[in-house]
């Protein structure tokens, strides 16, 4: 049997295979299209190549336009490692020539396959877990794009209208985008009136329609000057709270949708015992690690992918010298750091791990970003022994 090494330099429509020996040489360089029968075609000449025996594959994706690719080698049984796209940069540098091409790109893949002994292998993730990745990314984008809304609302309202912007809540009030679907100027507030306002809110459903009603009235009549522009501002201030208040309507729904899906993942109850993890954060956390605690390997692991573990920057007579990490997940470092944050409140050992941090003088980043390596931890021990949360035993590093 011949063993073999394949390098997969992925890309969205066309991936460039190449197949190395145990000395290095090539035997087979080839451009692929992204198709379920080409991939399959190139799987069965690799398989002929390793005469009959598993090769071993390697690819700078691990999702997106690799993903069709990745299923179809875990259904034939092939091991596949994941090769970071910052590592093949670096790595090109010891090759000779200074060109980049798919072509050597996948070579040097292939070679570091070889040569490496610290790469971890690809697992697929489940069906919940990939679901949950999928509605997750989502709702960020969409929590990016209610953001960029409310931000433009208030540049338009500062600038034609600054007395309503200073007054009303935009960030959380949902009566507040209500109004300015209707009213966006302080002449036509002012020609309203308070009773005709209030009433128009409350059919509107807006919750304590009287204490909206009294701060638009007061806003527009400390203002009576005209701003140039103003109509075709009113305008888009209306357009932008409607799309504000589609937005939260879509995140509502997706939170329903995430919470109901994590809710039947097997981890869901023991990462929502832990104090601090709700089923948005916990869902999170399964979207990130793919909810294999196995592929991941340690604590010491875990942490280090969520930026949680300093790493050392020592050189000759310096030493100890610790720095937080400069590649890990930040949707990772998000979730244990809110988590960390909202167990301070609900859970004494928290609270009680945090008070100590911050009497030996860390700052409160430092005290919570210290709390969440516990937790870390904490979490680790709890999935690797499916047991849930216990805080009787936190001081035995069981639980926190």
């Amino acid at each position: 049997m011949t063993k073999v090494w394949v390098g997969v330099d992925a890309g969205k429509t066309a991936h460039h295979c190449v197949v190395v020996d145990s000395d290095g040489q090539r035997l087979l360089s080839r451009r692929i299209v992204n198709d379920e029968s080409t991939i399959e075609k190139l799987i069965d000449d690799v398989t002929a190549l390793s005469d009959g025996s598993t090769a071993t594959w390697a690819t700078d994706l691990n999702s997106g336009g690799a993903a069709l690719m990745l299923a179809l080698l875990v259904a034939a049984k092939q091991v596949v490692f994941y090769i970071p796209g910052r590592v093949i940069y670096h790595a090109a540098a010891g090759y000779r020539g200074e060109g980049k091409t798919d072509a050597k790109d996948a070579a040097i893949i292939a070679d570091q396959a070889r040569i490496r002994r610290d790469l971890h292998r690809v697992r697929i993730p489940d069906e919940s877990a990939a679901a949950l990745r999928i509605l997750t990314g989502h709702r960020t984008d969409r929590m990016r794009d209610r953001t960029r809304t409310i931000n433009r609302l208030r540049a338009l309202l500062s600038e034609f209208f600054p007395a309503l912007e200073r007054n009303l809540d935009l960030s959380n009030a949902k009566g507040t985008l209500i109004l300015l679907t209707g009213y966006q100027t302080p002449d036509r507030i002012r020609r309203m009136g308070r009773s005709r306002l209030e009433t128009w809110l409350r059919t509107h459903k807006v919750y304590n329609p009287d204490k909206v009603a009294d701060v638009a009235l007061d806003a527009a009549r400390a203002q009576h000057a005209r701003v140039p522009g103003q109509d075709a501002a009113a305008g888009t201030i209306a357009t932008l709270a409607r799309q504000a208040l589609d937005i939260l309507a879509e995140l509502a729904a997706l939170d329903k949708q995430i919470t109901a899906l994590f809710s039947r993942h097997r981890y869901a109850a023991i990462i929502e015992s832990m104090p601090g993890f709700g089923p948005l954060l916990g869902a999170e956390f399964i979207a990130a690690t793919g909810g294999d605690m196995e592929s991941i390997g340690s604590a010491d692991r875990l942490a280090a992918l969520s930026g949680l573990a300093p790493v050392p920057r020592d050189s000759g007579r310096i030493s100890g010298n610790l720095h937080r990490p400069r590649r890990y997940d930040r949707r990772l470092m998000r979730v244990f750091y809110l988590s960390a944050q909202l167990s301070i409140r609900s859970s004494p050992e928290s609270d009680a791990y945090y008070q100590r941090k911050r009497a030996e003088g860390k700052r409160h980043t430092q005290a919570v970003i210290g709390l969440a390596r516990r937790r870390a931890n904490v979490l680790w021990a709890m999935l690797r022994d499916e047991r849930i949360y216990a805080p009787a035993e936190s001081e035995k590093g069981v639980a926190a």
